[in-house]
C-alpha cells in the first residue's frame, strides 16, 4: 500500500542488513509514521505483546520472522533445535487468540526440525518467513477481488453513483496484514474500480485502532470515511446508513464461529436485527481446524487494565501524552476478543472465494489445503 506515495509493506527484512527485520510502529500511529528495527526474538516477543505490530495476518508473519530471529541466535549454540523450540513457546505466549501466531511459528518448526545444522536453519527460517509474507499479502489481494465482486453487485442494485455505506470494526485493513488487508481489501479494490464507497469507522476502544490506524490508512488511500463512536453502528442500521458490514477475524472455528476485537458481536446482532449483510474477510491462515466452538473453545484474551483506564494523544501544544479516565479505585475487565456465532454471519469472504459460515461450506472451499 502507499503511504505518500511510497509502497510500503508493514514488515520485511532490511536489504542493507539481513539480521534485521523492519517494522512500522503502529504505536506512533496516527501521529508518526516511523519504522523500528527487531534484531533478536525477544524483541519480536515485546513488539507482539506491547502491540507494535498487530492484527491476525501480521502477528502471523512477524511470529514467522521472529522463527527466523530465532534460527541466527542458534547460531553456535550445541543444541539448536532445543533453542529454537524454546523461542517458538516464547512467541506463541505474547498472544493466545489470533491462530495465525501459532499456525506460524509451527509451520517454521516444521521445517527447521528437519535441519542438520543451525546454519541450515537459518536459511530455512528465512525462506519460510519470505514465504509465509508473501503469501499473506497475496491472500489479501484474492479476498479484495472476491469482496469487490459482492459490492459491485450491491452498488449495481442501488443504483448508478448512489453510495454503498460499509461499516467496519477495528482495523483489519493492510496495518493488520502484510499488504491489502482483509476486510478493507475489498473496499480499496471496490474504491481504485471507481464504485462510490463510504466507510464508517468503529473507534474500537480501548486501543481506538479504529480512530487510530483504519481511519488514517483510508486518509492514506483516498477512501471516504468518518470515525464513529463503538455505540454508533446500531444506530445507523436503524435508520437505513449501513447497506454492509465487513470485520476482519483472529480466529474462526471449522463451524464458522468468528473471534475478533471486543464489539464485534454487538455489530453482529446489530446487523441482524436490521436485515444487514455481515461478512467476515480473513485468509485461510486464521482458520482453526480444530475446533467446532467458538463460545466455549477460543481463548480469549485479557490485556492490561490501563488500556482502558489510560488514553494516548496528541495536546494542545503537540505533545504526545496520556490522560487518566477512571477512578483510581474502581476495579478493571479489559477483555480484547468476543465470538460471534456463526448463525450470525451472512458469509466468509477468503482468498477462495466466498461461502456460508457452515462446516459444509467451509470445508468445501478449503478442500485442497486439507488434503
Amino acid at each position: 500500500m502507499l503511504i505518500s506515495g511510497k509502497p510500503f509493506r508493514t514488515l520485511w527484512l532490511s536489504p542493507e542488513d539481513r539480521r534485521t527485520v523492519k517494522i512500522i510502529d503502529q504505536n506512533k500511529l496516527p501521529w508518526s509514521f516511523e519504522i523500528a528495527d527487531v534484531r533478536t526474538v525477544g524483541e519480536m516477543a515485546t513488539a507482539l505483546k506491547d502491540m507494535q505490530v498487530r492484527g491476525a495476518g501480521l502477528i502471523g508473519a512477524s511470529a514467522g520472522f521472529g522463527m527466523y530471529l530465532a534460527a541466527l541466535e542458534s547460531l553456535g549454540k550445541t543444541d539448536f533445535r532445543s533453542h529454537l523450540r524454546e523461542c517458538a513457546d516464547v512467541l506463541i505466549r505474547t498472544r493466545p487468540t489470533a491462530v495465525n501466531l501459532a499456525w506460524a511459528v509451527q509451520r517454521q518448526m516444521c521445517s527447521l526440525e528437519s535441519c542438520e545444522s543451525a546454519e541450515e536453519a537459518v536459511e530455512t527460517a528465512m525462506r519460510g518467513a519470505i514465504e509465509i509474507a508473501d503469501e499473506d499479502a497475496e491472500a489479501c489481494r484474492r479476498i479484495g477481488e472476491h469482496g469487490m465482486s459482492l459490492i459491485s453487485r450491491m452498488a449495481e442494485r442501488k443504483g448508478r453513483g448512489k453510495v454503498i455505506n460499509i461499516l467496519t470494526h477495528c482495523n483489519a485493513g493492510w496495518l493488520a496484514f502484510v499488504d491489502y488487508g482483509s476486510a478493507t481489501a475489498p473496499i480499496y479494490a471496490a474504491h481504485d474500480l471507481g464504485i462510490p464507497v463510504h466507510v464508517w469507522v468503529d473507534e474500537t476502544r480501548p486501543r481506538n485502532q479504529g480512530a487510530r490506524l483504519t481511519a488514517w490508512e483510508l486518509a492514506e488511500h483516498g477512501v471516504p470515511h468518518t470515525v464513529i463512536a463503538d455505540n454508533t453502528g446500531g444506530h445507523l442500521m436503524q435508520h437505513g446508513q449501513v447497506d454492509l458490514v465487513i470485520t476482519g477475524a483472529d480466529r474462526v472455528t471449522r463451524n464458522g464461529d468468528v473471534a475478533n476485537k471486543i464489539g464485534t458481536y454487538l455489530k453482529a446482532l446489530a446487523a441482524y436485527d436490521n436485515q444487514i449483510p455481515f461478512y467476515v474477510a480473513l485468509p485461510s491462515s486464521t482458520l482453526d481446524w480444530s475446533l467446532s466452538d467458538g463460545l466455549t473453545q477460543i481463548p480469549i484474551e485479557q490485556r492490561p487494565g490501563e488500556e482502558l483506564s489510560l488514553v494516548e494523544g496528541i495536546d494542545s501544544s503537540g505533545r504526545l501524552t496520556q490522560v487518566q479516565l477512571l477512578p483510581d479505585r474502581s476495579p478493571i475487565a479489559n477483555y480484547a476478543f468476543d465470538v460471534t456465532p456463526a448463525r450470525l454471519v451472512t458469509g466468509l469472504i477468503t482468498e477462495n472465494g466466498i461461502c456460508s459460515a457452515t462446516t459444509e461450506e467451509i470445508e468445501s472451499l478449503f478442500q485442497f489445503e486439507r488434503v
